[in-house]
């Protein structure tokens, strides 16, 4: 199924609250090519979608070696659970099972939410931009609704405009957007096939993030329907007088110039790399990195792949975003890997990994076992009263603490000046 081969891109400039048309998207077999518009490069206000990708410059251009579409666009295209509402609505019962694939990119960003992440959206016109709102649902609706999704069964109307509202933002997990005392917040639903609180989960990795002193995304959790729902405050929009500001944001993958199919070669140090060139504040930049990266190990977190980190782009310049998405992932065992390459061709989830690594991020060596110490007295210091915050039984807490957090693996080849490590978590 496709669409009928060209979509508009329409863009929120810096300190604006409406958007205006930046170019248009042309299909050509798989490929999406992008024009800007001269209206648009007559602007004065004009920035480039992303710099190193569509640069400000009359004339198609293409994807860069290797990709079928922009990365700063595909960036703005939903994602695995945005792709099945999608697919639910346009297909129904007969989309159980089918291949997302089945429907073409443009068909996404035409199909999907209005508010999607960062700045950007997509029309059929170049001169009117009609947004696809939300409908007003209840949380309590909108988890039937992932029910019925995850069942392959349709939805009503209203409830599909509602759910749909939040196809636009990234990820796997069931979610919608939500507007609630003037902020903007995601809300993540648990999901039938869940093992364990997945919710409770992430919301515990996510305040204890923020207690360790790394820049996150501020959380919440509710209950509707008598389950769990997380809220997260959403960082890439600005309250203003006149209505809501943008904010343009990039993919560590797109930064990294690459796409899904190529995600397994995605790394930290070439991270580092790209932040010391076109970051501002590239050495506290680099701290904050490497702070996550032993976070993730420290809590489980393994899906910490290139779309789950990102950048703002001011037009000019590259900064980091709050972290997101950071959620311990269940274990079988002891032995982990890191979605991101950390030292060379290194990935595994163990600090010894991260130390090594350490002068990547332009730390010395005492300074990285500073980072590491902080983080394993703060966890251990705040587990119980964020547990307490979350409603936490003791039964999940003995099965998170352990496994998740603070694994043993974590702690495997921790020698010498470093193996005071190993015996913080039993203090």
């Amino acid at each position: 199924m496709t669409s009928d081969g060209e979509a508009f891109t329409w863009i929120w400039l810096p300190g604006e609250t409406e958007p205006v048309v930046a170019g248009k998207l042309t299909a050509q077999g798989e490929t999406l090519m992008f024009n800007y518009g001269r209206s648009y490069l007559a602007r004065e206000n004009a920035i480039a979608i992303y710099q190193p990708e569509l640069p400000l410059r009359p004339g198609i251009q293409h994807p860069l070696a290797g990709l079928t579409m922009p990365g700063c666009i595909r960036d703005a295209s939903p994602d695995a659970w945005g792709r099945r509402v999608i697919v639910n609505r346009k297909l129904g019962a007969r989309g159980v099972g089918i291949d997302a694939a089945r429907l073409d990119e443009l068909t996404y960003l035409l199909e999907s939410g209005s508010d999607r992440t960062g700045a950007l959206d997509f029309q059929r016109s170049p001169t009117e931009y009609e947004p696809r709102l939300a409908g007003n649902a209840t949380l309590e609706a909108l988890l039937e609704s992932v029910e019925r999704v995850e069942k392959g069964l349709p939805l009503s109307p209203d409830i599909d405009q509602a759910l749909n509202h939040g196809t636009s933002i990234g990820g796997a997990r069931p979610k919608a957007l939500i507007e609630d005392g003037g902020r903007k917040y995601v809300a993540k639903f648990s999901s039938t096939s869940d093992l364990y609180n997945v919710v409770k989960g992430e919301f515990i990795a996510m305040r204890l993030a923020s207690l360790c002193g790394l820049d996150t995304a501020p959380v919440s959790l509710t209950r509707a329907a008598g389950r769990d729902v997380l809220l997260i405050e959403r960082f890439d929009r600005e309250a203003r007088d006149k209505g809501w500001g943008r904010k343009c944001m990039v993919s560590a993958l797109t930064l990294l110039g690459l796409d899904e199919m190529m995600a397994r070669y995605a790394s930290y140090q070439d991270l580092a790399e790209i932040i010391r060139h076109r970051f501002t504040d590239a050495s506290s930049t680099l701290s904050e990195l490497f702070g996550r990266i032993v976070f993730n190990i420290l809590t489980g977190n393994t899906d910490d792949h290139a779309r789950n980190h990102a950048a703002f782009w001011d037009g000019r310049m590259l900064s980091l975003t709050p972290a997101y998405d950071v959620c311990p992932q269940g274990r079988a065992g002891n032995e982990a890997s890191q979605a991101m390459l950390i030292h060379g061709n290194d990935r595994m989830s163990r600090l010894s990994t991260c130390l090594d690594a350490a002068h990547v991020f332009l730390l010395s060596e005492k300074n990285a076992r500073a980072v590491v110490e902080h983080q394993l007295g703060s966890i251990g210091a705040y587990w119980g009263q964020v547990c307490d915050e979350a409603g936490l039984h003791e039964i999940d807490r003995r099965l998170l603490w352990g496994r998740q957090f603070l694994n043993p693996f974590a702690f495997d080849g921790l020698e010498g000046e470093r193996a005071f490590l190993k015996d913080m978590p039993r203090r």
